[in-house]
């Protein structure tokens, strides 16, 4: 009989058979982990970041700033208006808002670069934007300049690039809100003299005036932010100044992006430390509405009308 003889060919059909359909399986797989709502991140570390996705539209990433903000203002004062041409993720980094602490205390800027990659390849994205506010356009830079393959696009948000010039810059801003007998003595330490500076102006009430152009809009954001448990392992690592690379310049680094870039900058805004006309993206945009630090409370339509003319025009994949 000469039946037996298919029988390899048979087995050979039958294992690409099972292959096609494994690969749709795990194609679908991959797709659906972009699925609109609320999921968690386990860190090749085994850190739990929390992670919320909603919108429709090319994938953007938010790296909220703080440190350790959390991305839950955000999400409910700006980025929900962008959730029809973006579809935006929200993330809350490991030590900050809903995640959890690292329990190696690792809170590197090259941690947290990893830990934006693994939530890349854990929604199955080839590429994606990359939006960051305040201090998170530090880890946002750095994390484009070791991906470049990956970032779209940046849509940087009153970001700071050199957290040594925002601290400084804060510093000499508070210190003017203050009368002459409440300023603290310029030859000491910066970090005391800050730490000065912030308890005296909450004391007089006065410290929406660094970020915020009226009280009311500075309350509205405290609410929110309020709604939600607030990690701040992150923020007390970072201002002990026991992580070094958060005391860089990231500024140079700007000249080697070649993606496209939407720079949102506050008219008054004291707290960037640093101009937009300072940094060197190739293709940089730069867009300057009046305000402070918070561009997408303080000018909601402008913020959204900048960032969906700037995302049409990214070239089509």
């Amino acid at each position: 009989m000469t039946r037996p003889r298919f029988r390899p060919f048979a087995a050979l059909l039958a294992s690409l058979l099972l292959l096609t359909s494994l690969g749709q399986l795990w194609a679908q797989t991959k797709s659906a982990s972009l699925t609109a709502g609320t999921t968690t991140l386990l860190t090749s570390d085994s850190v739990r970041l929390a992670v919320q996705v909603a919108g429709r539209g090319t994938p953007c990433v938010f790296v909220h700033g703080g440190p350790g903000a959390g991305s839950y203002s955000f999400e409910k004062l700006g980025g929900n208006r962008l959730e029809d041409p973006l579809r935006m993720i929200y993330f809350d980094q490991r030590g900050s808002g809903r995640s959890a602490s690292s329990r190696r205390q690792d809170y590197s800027l090259a941690r947290m670069v990893q830990d934006l990659e693994e939530l890349r390849q854990h929604l199955g994205l080839e590429k994606w934007v990359v939006m960051a506010h305040s201090f998170g356009g530090t880890i946002a830079t750095a994390y484009a300049t070791q991906y470049p393959k990956r970032v779209q696009a940046l849509v940087l948000v009153n970001s700071v690039l050199n957290p040594p010039a925002s601290l400084e810059s804060m510093l000499q801003y508070g210190t003017s809100l203050l009368p002459p007998a409440q300023q603290p003595n310029p030859n000491l330490p910066l970090m005391q003299r800050f730490g000065m500076v912030m308890g005296a102006l909450q004391q007089k009430k006065l410290a929406w005036q660094l970020q915020y152009s009226a009280d009311s809009l500075a309350a509205r954001a405290s609410r929110v932010s309020r709604a939600v448990p607030a990690n701040q392992d992150f923020a007390t690592q970072v201002f002990s100044g026991r992580l070094p690379d958060y005391g860089r310049d990231y500024v140079p680094a700007t000249a080697q992006l070649t993606m496209p870039t939407l720079v949102i900058a506050g008219q008054d805004d004291q707290t960037t430390g640093a101009t937009p006309q300072s940094f060197r993206f190739p293709r940089q945009q730069v867009v300057v509405l009046s305000g402070k630090h918070y561009s997408f409370l303080e000018q909601p339509a402008r913020f959204r009308q900048a960032v969906v003319s700037f995302v049409q025009q990214l070239p089509r994949k």
